[in-house]
């Protein structure tokens, strides 16, 4: 195939299409220049028109259709072929993008290719258990090959572009987008977040089983008033550095290619517009290289958050923002060039943009090969390959947290009957999630097919009891006859999967329906009974604790769920998992994290006047960090290298940790500090490190720490970023909660 704009490119050096790689963990990259790429953008730039340049700058969406024809809008496909158009979304399929990026390639004048993106959220056609889910493994090689898979299996599919990871911090779990995160923590989430950036991206962009990811979104949207989405965020300055910021750097250092701007205002200025954000932060200050894309239609949103009165406005509002792409906005392309005429932008900013998205696209390979992504022999030989469906379950088991286990559990395999109960017990359509790429049901492992395979000598008696929603009692007769037959009894519940996402806020979040009446209703029998939960989001489950004997929480687990929900269950993997999250009491003490300030007035429960409620303990129902095991754990010998360090110093931690039961297991150990007295108040602790360790039952292991100055550094009252001279403390164990502690002093 002969390209027009290529013949120019022939004596340039081109990349290699290597075959797909084996997972590994990658080096931290951050997205550097290559002088070469920018020659051959530089020299593309040179043939652009104004309107050209400009429809780089639009992005526009098809169908999601995979097959058939084109069916999208005939001017969209007009607007490719007059090179109006730089990347598509939901464009589904090798065959398809085949298609539609032959018409760009083959029909425009310059034969500029597109960049094809899709929601790659938790998986393309394998899906892993939902982000915040995977968060609790707390495995990082285990996150970052999750996130591997689903590009080697979506770039097979025709996919150049992820809009993933979303890494914003959220305290609110009444946000149906905390599904989509890694939870609370700012440390914690960064490190998710380079870890599902070098998964994405691999080693080299140029391999054509990698895909650009996208770091969304741009800042502080999980900071919504109230937990609904699309609301206002009021945050302090201080509040947006230390905790919603450092993900987002730790994206940019990780080599992340693209940004995704967010929908809601900061500081009286929708981030879309807001210069100070994009432009002096993201760009400047972090000298991020990529590009940064619109969300969907955001551009436009402005005139209706009343800071823009036209399009006119909200496009010179973005452009000078900082903004590079437009999505399905169509606000560029009918205004710039007006802009431009009119003095309120340059074309120096319009290059800016252009050159950021011709420079990815070069790192891509698709200047070398429009074509390679779109692969349909590879495409069929990628997708729901076993050896990621043996990945998928591996790291959803990991993903598990047992909540409470009173000595029902592991359930032995020698049972003889089991009842396996609830709205999500063969439900393989929810168990996958919201945002589930082009996972489908039908490929999906039901926990009643995970049990039934795992104990094929045992009777297996099943009934629905109830719907998610809805208030029939019509099926608990059923459910409690079932039960009344078994040895055991298991019961599924929880949200379906367009409870939890975008759009998807809860004011309430207790089971749905009548889900709670059948839980207790089957507890009544008194038999050994466990409570699968599926959700997207911590639920106010105290009811649940108080009554019920072991509880697991299983998140929306994706194509592998109820193959890891058997094996935990039955004792094949000892469950390790630990919230990422805090899961609260009720709702009434939200917004709920560990690492609260104390306050000048902190709860003393013999005194009125502390902060306290007159109706609810403070403490959450289960703290970040917590999940238990099948075995126990115990924490001693802790030690810190010295009472006094200079800045210049390291200071070792130590702690030996013993296996004092019965299983094998793993278990996070977790360091936090805590800075006595500062410029500005500190929380009462923040995490600082981890480690997962598997000790043999009977044995221990010495765990090991360094904490350094920079370890406590945090923005003084003049907002500089160092460590303050004073005392702290070092906490360490197994959750947030339950620490053992010792001082120091920082010199």
């Amino acid at each position: 195939m002969k390209l027009k704009l290529f013949i120019a490119f022939l004596a340039l050096s081109a990349w290699s299409c290597g075959g797909d790689k084996p997972v590994k963990h990658f080096p931290s990259t951050k997205l550097s220049i290559d002088p070469a790429i920018e020659h051959k953008v530089d020299s593309v730039l040179k043939l652009m028109t104004i309107d050209e340049k400009i429809g780089q700058l639009n992005q526009l969406t098809g169908h999601g259709e995979s097959t058939g024809p084109i069916t999208f809008a005939t001017e969209y496909q007009e607007a490719i072929k007059k090179g109006e158009v730089g990347s598509m979304l939901n464009v589904i399929g090798a065959a398809h993008t085949y298609k539609v990026q032959k018409i760009a390639v083959e029909e425009s004048r310059l034969g500029i290719p597109l960049i094809f993106g899709f929601d790659v959220i938790h998986g393309y056609k394998t899906i892993f258990p939902i982000p915040l889910g995977e968060a609790a493994c707390w495995d990082l090689d285990a996150i970052e090959k999750s996130a591997r898979i689903a590009a080697i299996e979506a770039s097979a599919a025709g996919q150049h572009w992820t809009f993933a990871p979303m890494v914003d911090i959220a305290r609110d779990p009444r946000w149906g987008r905390v599904m989509e995160g890694a939870g609370e923590d700012p440390f914690y989430g960064s490190l998710v977040a380079k870890a599902r950036v070098k998964g994405f991206q691999g080693t080299s962009l140029a391999e054509p089983n990698t895909m650009v990811a996208c770091a969304k979104h741009f800042v502080a949207y999980g900071a919504a008033m109230g937990g609904r989405d699309y609301n206002t965020v009021d945050i302090s300055n201080r509040t947006l550095h230390e905790v919603y910021l450092p993900p987002f750097k730790a994206a940019v250092d990780a080599g992340v290619g693209t940004f995704m701007s967010s929908f809601n205002e900061l500081n009286g200025v929708p981030v879309t517009g807001n210069k100070e954000m994009v432009n002096e932060i993201l760009k400047d200050e972090w000298q991020f290289n990529g590009f940064i894309v619109s969300d969907w239609g955001s551009i436009r949103e402005m005139i209706v958050h009343g800071i823009a009165a036209n399009e006119y406005e909200a496009a010179d509002l973005a452009m000078n923002a900082g903004i590079d792409m437009d999505m399905e906005g169509h606000i560029y392309v009918n205004q710039l060039k007006k802009l431009l005429s009119d003095g309120k932008i340059t074309e120096k900013q319009i290059d800016d943009a252009v050159r950021r998205i011709l420079r990815i696209k070069f790192m891509l390979g698709l200047f070398d090969d429009p074509y390679r992504y779109c692969d349909t022999v590879r495409e069929k030989e990628m997708l729901l390959n076993p050896r990621h469906l043996e990945i998928a379950r591996e790291v959803t088991r990991k993903s598990m947290v047992l909540l409470k286990n009173q000595g029902v559990l592991p359930l032995s395999k020698n049972i003889r009957s089991v009842a396996v109960i609830g709205p999500l017990a063969d439900n393989t359509d929810d168990i996958i999630g919201t945002w589930s790429g082009m996972g489908e049901g039908k490929d999906a492992i039901s926990v009643l097919t995970g049990i039934s395979q795992k104990i094929p000598n045992a009777k297996v008696f099943h009934a629905k009891g109830c719907d998610i929603t809805g208030d029939s009692k019509a099926g608990f007769s059923e459910a409690i006859a079932a039960a009344r037959k078994a040895d055991a009894v298991v019961v599924v519940v929880g949200e379906a999967a367009m409870m939890t996402g975008e759009a998807l806020s809860r004011a309430f979040l207790d089971l749905p329906g009548v889900q709670k009446d059948l839980v207790l209703a089957l507890n009544e029998l008194r038999k050994p009974m466990v409570v699968v939960l599926m959700n997207g989001r911590p639920l106010t489950i105290e009811w649940m604790d108080n009554a019920i004997p072991a509880i697991l929480e299983a998140w929306l687990p994706g194509t592998m769920g109820g193959h890891a929900v058997a094996d935990i269950l039955f004792g094949d993997y000892n469950p390790s998992g630990k919230l990422p999250i805090t899961f609260p009491r009720n709702v009434g003490q939200i917004p709920l994290f560990y690492y609260h300030k104390n306050t000048g007035r902190p709860r003393v429960e013999s005194q009125r006047y502390t902060s306290k409620y007159i109706d609810s303990p403070n403490t959450p129902l289960y703290p970040f960090g917590y999940g238990l095991s099948y075995t126990t754990f115990s924490y001693g010998n802790f030690g810190i290298s010295a009472t006094e360090m200079q800045m210049n110093d390291t200071l070792k931690v130590w702690v030996d940790v013993a296996n004092t039961g019965p299983f094998d297991g793993e278990e996070v150990v977790q360091l936090y500090t805590r800075d006595m007295v500062g410029s500005v108040t500190r929380p009462v602790k923040e995490l600082k490190g981890f480690k997962k360790v598997f000790i043999k039952s009977g044995s221990k292991e010495k765990v090991e720490f360094t904490l350094t100055a920079n370890d406590l550094a945090f923005y003084t009252k003049t907002m500089e970023y160092k460590a303050e001279p004073g005392d702290f403390k070092v906490f360490v164990g197994g959750n947030s909660r339950d620490l053992l502690e010792l001082s120091f002093r920082l010199k």
